[in-house]
């Protein structure tokens, strides 16, 4: 079994598409529209074949947990991983560049990981990560 993707609600549909596009190198299918119920969709798709169908609809309300400080249950986050350690500090430098926060790392885990944590356009957490040899 295989999980097939991950929904997310925005209402910054055609940014968060960039922005996977751009950091993530997803490609994006045509988007989906259903007129009747006003809803649009497009799935990503990336190198590895996992998917995220990122998804917009009036009346679908905010999410009230804090996602930029605290934890919470449930999903909190996705996880990207690259090959090298080099890898991991260049994403990290160019969402730098680019203006979006860090919030941990990069750093070594107690796990045998090289990650650091960010927040995607719409403040979903996303780690980047890569195992190491300690």
């Amino acid at each position: 079994m295989i999980l097939e993707h991950v929904a997310i609600w925005t209402d910054n549909l055609e940014e968060l598409k960039q922005y996977y596009i751009k950091y993530f190198g997803a490609t994006a299918n045509e988007k989906y529209t259903n007129k009747q119920n006003q809803f649009h969709s497009y799935f990503l798709t990336f190198k590895s074949g996992a998917r995220i169908e990122i998804m917009t609809k009036p009346g679908i309300p905010d999410n009230k947990n804090d996602r930029v400080t605290d934890q919470h249950k449930g999903i909190i986050h996705l996880a990207f991983g690259v090959n090298t350690m080099n890898e991991v500090d260049e994403k990290a430098n160019q969402l730098i560049s680019d203006g979006f926060k860090i919030l941990r790392g990069p750093r070594k885990t107690g796990d045998g990981y090289y990650e650091f944590e960010t927040l995607d356009p719409d403040d979903n957490r996303l780690e980047v990560t890569t195992k190491y040899s300690p």
